[in-house]
């Protein structure tokens, strides 16, 4: 079933590159486009959409405020935020608006795609557990109504057979996925696995997933638990020991553009360049270093950009424990 899609920015050109993203990949139908918040309420309400693409800066109203009236209205679409706003308090507060992914200006087709396919793959799941579920609650009713039938008997006539007594508990914890669990896959995909700074990100998800955030934390609040600060494992040297985990993330990140752009170059169309490569990283990045390893020139320098990638897989990490 394709998904259906309302676009709302008021830049003209862009919500007709989206659309000829949208239906050039084949990714759904575009039903709807506005140039403004309230334009797009009203589109939107009437149009029930399975995904919007939301601008963040609007004249009349911006895309933030924009969703949180749609939700109070009901709509139940998956959102993404458009804009070329890097301010991570923006950010932040359109992610527990309850967006699914941030695309930044100027528009990526890749990226988009990667995004997109990634938003219908979670839109499919969540329909296919929505379904699972109202079947079991049917059977659940059924078993229920045959069990009150059963416990009637007939008048005069002994029961015979003994009732099937519960079954034994379930162990959660044999089956609850773990922080690890849910990391590793992620970085083996990129090529990371085999890094000393792998370890840190594992350490530094498994800090940042302990408890509830209203935004994500300044990097160097992050390196700090990592690092022990305030905990039982007190370095030495605690600006030493930040300095040492920052190096290490950005050994690991350059080795996974690297891999990633080796991927790109073997085969652009390659599920995990297409994926990783956008979301992970700053794209333009990614395309210098295809560029200079087309080139020869594999030791050419890549800038890392260690919040946008932590950001990116704690939220990755959150929707896989949350499944």
């Amino acid at each position: 079933m394709a998904l259906s899609f309302c676009i709302v920015d008021d830049d003209r050109g862009t919500r007709r590159m989206l659309q000829h993203i949208i239906e050039g990949s084949r990714l759904g139908e575009v039903v709807g486009m506005a140039a403004g918040g309230a334009e797009g309420t009203r589109m939107i309400l009437e149009q029930s959409p399975d995904v919007v693409l939301m601008d963040l800066l609007m004249p009349d109203q911006d895309g933030i405020e924009t969703i949180s009236l749609l939700q109070s209205r009901g709509c139940g679409a998956r959102y993404v935020m458009i804009s070329q706003i890097e301010n991570q308090d923006m950010v932040g507060r359109a992610y527990r608006t309850g967006i699914e992914f941030f695309i930044r200006k100027p528009i990526n087709r890749i990226e988009v795609e990667a995004v997109l396919r990634k938003v219908s793959e979670r839109w499919t799941v969540n329909r296919s557990l929505t379904e699972i579920r109202s079947a079991l609650a049917k059977l659940e009713g059924m078993q229920r109504v045959m069990a009150a039938l059963d416990g009637v008997g007939m008048p005069g006539v002994p029961e015979t057979g003994e009732a099937a007594g519960p079954p034994p508990p379930a162990n959660p914890a044999a089956a609850r996925k773990t922080v690890k669990d849910a990391v590793q896959p992620i970085l083996m995909s990129m090529g990371m696995i085999g890094e000393s700074g792998s370890r840190d990100i594992i350490a530094i998800l498994e800090w940042l997933m302990e408890g509830p955030r209203t935004g994500f934390p300044p990097l160097r609040e992050i390196y700090l638990a990592v690092a022990g600060t305030g905990g039982t494992r007190e370095p030495a040297d605690p600006e030493k020991e930040i300095k040492a985990i920052e190096q290490r993330l950005r050994r690991a990140l350059t080795v996974g553009i690297g891999h990633l752009a080796s991927l790109g170059l073997t085969d652009y169309g390659h599920p995990k360049f297409e994926y990783y490569a956008p979301l992970y990283f700053d794209f333009a990045e990614v395309r210098q270093k295809m560029k200079d390893l087309e080139h020869g020139r594999a030791g050419g320098k890549v800038k890392v950009n260690i919040k946008k990638f932590l950001q990116v897989l704690y939220l990755e990490v959150q929707e896989q424990l949350r499944d």
